[in-house]
């Protein structure tokens, strides 16, 4: 009888790790599935979103959007130079919004499609997916996320255009 005794704490204890393990890596997948992001400044997204989808800040760590805001007159071919004070205003809306991934700044530009978190997310996805005409590229969000624009990249949402 003693010896169950001093058991019962380890037993309690196991028996609730379990189910609470369970449960934070069923929250964790669901919030990686229905994954939005909200970060938001009106003059990144008016000159992010001239030409592309204004990438949400948290997918590259503050490193690599320092890299990209310092190199914009050569940014992915083109010129997307902006003011010095909206580059500032940018820039440090970026940093405060970065994710915590590593840097993986260098000589070439940073590519959110070459992140570890993008090619786990898209590993189902085939490059012929990427190359078809109605998608062109891997960084073309939109063309499979319909709500991009807004940051929502819900998995459940995705619709791959044939």
């Amino acid at each position: 009888m003693n010896v169950e005794r001093k058991r019962l704490p380890f037993v309690l204890a196991t028996g609730m790790t379990v189910p609470l393990l369970t449960l934070l890596l069923l929250a964790v997948d669901v919030e990686a599935k229905t994954r939005r992001f909200t970060a938001d400044n009106a003059t990144w997204r008016a000159e992010c979103s001239g030409c592309h989808v204004a990438y949400p800040p948290a997918l590259l760590p503050a490193a690599d959007w320092r890299q990209l805001m310092g190199s914009l007159a050569r940014h992915f071919g083109a010129d997307a130079s902006v003011d010095p004070s909206v580059a500032t205003e940018i820039d440090r809306f970026l940093a405060a919004n970065a994710g915590r991934g590593d840097s993986r700044a260098t000589e070439a530009q940073p590519r959110i499609t070459t992140t570890r978190w993008f090619r786990h997310q898209h590993d189902e996805v085939s490059a012929a997916v990427f190359r078809s005409p109605s998608v062109e590229t891997a960084a073309n969000c939109a063309a499979c996320h319909p709500g991009a624009a807004t940051g929502d990249f819900n998995e459940h949402a995705v619709r791959i255009p044939h």
